[in-house]
């Protein structure tokens, strides 16, 4: 099964339970700074979305309310946002990597690590 898209919202509960790991939602939502946390049933009723799409699962019972932990990595949910915004350009990187360089987001650090990994991966893919 592939990895569902997560709103926004919805990446941002995961990021909270990847950080945090294993936690109740009244955790989840103080996880959000005061100004811009959503409200608990908002929260609820976002975790039991990703529950239903097997992304979060329940852990256990603890008096009247439930533990919640990711159900998927942050590198699985990541690897689909960015295969996402790929296909929005045609499977292209190049505007996307112009538009890291020209906002000056691209390092030279971050194309010697992916000058690295393309090496790695050429010499697997040598037999």
């Amino acid at each position: 099964m592939s990895d569902p898209k997560l709103s926004k919202l919805e990446f941002a509960i995961m990021d909270t339970l990847w950080t945090r790991g294993e936690s109740s939602i009244r955790e989840i939502q103080e996880g959000f700074s005061a100004k811009r946390r959503p409200a608990y049933t908002t929260i609820q009723t976002t975790v039991y979305r990703l529950e239903a799409k097997d992304v979060v699962r329940r852990i256990r019972k603890v008096g009247n309310f439930h533990i919640f932990a990711a159900a998927i990595s942050r590198t699985s949910a990541q690897s689909r946002l960015i295969d996402d915004l790929l296909a929005l350009f045609g499977g292209r990187t190049q505007p996307l990597m112009a538009h890291l360089i020209e906002s000056g987001k691209l390092t030279l650090d971050d194309i010697r690590d992916a000058e690295k990994t393309l090496r790695k991966l050429g010499r697997k893919a040598r037999p």
